[in-house]
């Protein structure tokens, strides 16, 4: 943690801004659990992610959430969701699964997720939930049949035998869309409006505002999912004001939830997005000339929560509705998944 201890612009931003916003009781649905020793390609140290979790945050144990938590958001109680890193193919996922069962467990109100991927059988996923006590199903693009990661379709990487396994067992699916358009993919809109009419005990959680970084995509989206009654999606990473005022405006505040995406969100920079795209802005990966300004980057979770707060000024968030975002909706979404099994 010593490289992440705040700075006085992160005292500031959390002082002035953020405070009086973020709730004493807060439960965060998307938050990894993880060990980098996990992830079993002999190349990862010259990968894409050795210079990010696999520098900062190598092994994530519950104590060190907790820790992250507390400098983070001072003062306040923090529940989660958590789940594995989806480390691409090979992975081990039973290690994955027991260790965040385990570390799960250490938190009386916090629970988890197990990570999947197609070559699971029905058998292998309800023997693992009902040996770990996961709520729910982790499912990611890298791990598709067509060996597409981009441009595959959630059946892709998540087959129908599992779907109706979460549907069985009233389970959590967190789905991290593909396609470069995320959600305003016309196949993904299509694929959650038949999925979740299809299997209508499964609680699907569409994470960063349903891959919608930037506005347009959730803009062009939400008619198509606002009143699907088993979808609600999450905040995790997106820092774009107007991508959250669309979310709220567009699905409606009850079915949306904070997350962190730790062990991102404790990392500095911000998610940034152009055009049709977005990236990941960090001290060291711009050459921009800042000199002439305050060159300090804070937490992406704090952007995060930034971008939160002034999403929700068209709005006019109340109490109710705030505490709600941050904690109630969660925390009912979790409880009816321990009520059936």
């Amino acid at each position: 943690m010593s490289e992440f201890d705040l700075t006085d612009l992160d005292r500031c931003i959390w002082l002035d801004e953020l405070e009086d916003f973020v709730p004493q009781r807060v439960l965060d649905v998307h938050s990894h659990i993880y060990r980098w020793a996990f992830d079993l390609d002999p190349n990862k140290a010259t990968g894409p992610r050795a210079t990010g979790i696999g520098a900062y945050f190598p092994e994530v144990t519950w104590e060190l959430a907790e820790k992250v938590d507390k400098a983070l958001m001072p003062g306040r109680t923090i529940e989660r969701l958590a789940f594995p890193f989806p480390f691409p193919h090979p992975c081990d996922f039973e290690a994955s699964n027991t260790y965040v069962a385990a570390e799960t467990s250490k938190g009386k109100a916090s629970r988890g997720l197990m990570l999947v991927n197609p070559g699971m059988s029905a058998s292998d996923i309800e023997s693992t939930i009902e040996l770990t006590g996961l709520i729910g199903l982790k499912p990611y693009r890298f791990y598709s049949t067509t060996g597409d990661a981009v441009e595959c379709r959630i059946t892709d990487f998540l087959p129908e035998h599992q779907i109706a396994v979460a549907d069985r067992l009233g389970l959590i699916i967190m789905m991290h869309l593909s396609k470069r358009d995320g959600i305003a993919d016309p196949h993904n809109i299509e694929d959650i409006r038949c999925l979740s009419e299809k299997y209508p005990n499964v609680k699907w959680i569409l994470a960063h505002c349903a891959r919608s970084y930037s506005a347009w995509a959730i803009e062009k989206a939400a008619k198509h999912l606002r009143g699907l009654h088993n979808v609600w999606f999450d905040t995790s990473t997106v820092c774009e004001s107007d991508a959250l005022d669309a979310l709220y405006n567009g699905v409606g505040m009850d079915r949306v939830m904070y997350g962190s995406d730790d062990m991102i969100g404790p990392m500095r920079g911000k998610y940034i997005t152009f055009g049709k795209a977005w990236s990941y802005l960090s001290p060291s990966n711009h050459s921009l000339n800042l000199a002439h300004c305050d060159a300090q980057m804070t937490f992406i979770r704090y952007e995060q929560l930034r971008a939160m707060k002034r999403g929700a000024r068209q709005i006019g968030l109340t109490t109710v509705q705030r505490e709600a975002l941050f904690y109630g909706t969660a925390r009912a979404l979790l409880d009816s998944c321990s009520l059936t099994l």
